[in-house]
């Protein structure tokens, strides 16, 4: 099976690592950027299979960013899981409009990630084999 890619967005760049290890260890091909403006060129360039974003992030933020990929016809269908730190929410009503798969908040579990992303992407194939 080919490996599944995964795109991590966020300026920290210590959770970038951590997440990073934890998916390649797990057969993941990982690519990385440390802003929204940087994810939204590689997800159009690289077309990872989920995309794991920080909600907080210079330039773009990650609601804008899953705003602008819904947009796009080549990303509009990729997966998001978002990361959010104590005191930025994102409202239900957003996270449905925006189809954000979903939201886990800073401090998290690499373990925790790892789990949804398998879970997001073995429904998501489910649904694409019915």
């Amino acid at each position: 099976m080919a490996e599944r890619k995964v795109l991590v967005a966020d300026d920290e760049i210590h959770i970038v690592h951590v997440v990073t290890i934890k998916l390649r260890n797990n057969g993941y091909e990982v690519i990385s950027a440390e802003n929204g403006d940087d994810a939204f060129a590689l997800a159009c360039e690289e077309k990872p299979d989920i995309i794991v974003t920080d909600f907080q992030m210079p330039g773009m933020t990650g609601v804008e960013l899953v705003r602008k990929l819904r947009q796009n016809e080549t990303t509009k269908d990729i997966p998001v899981i978002m990361l959010t730190a104590r005191g930025f929410a994102v409202e239900d009503k957003e996270k449905e409009e925006l189809e954000i798969s979903e939201l886990l908040s800073k401090p998290f579990s690499p373990k925790e990630l790892l789990r949804s992303i398998e879970d997001i992407l073995y429904q998501r194939k489910v649904m694409q084999n019915k």
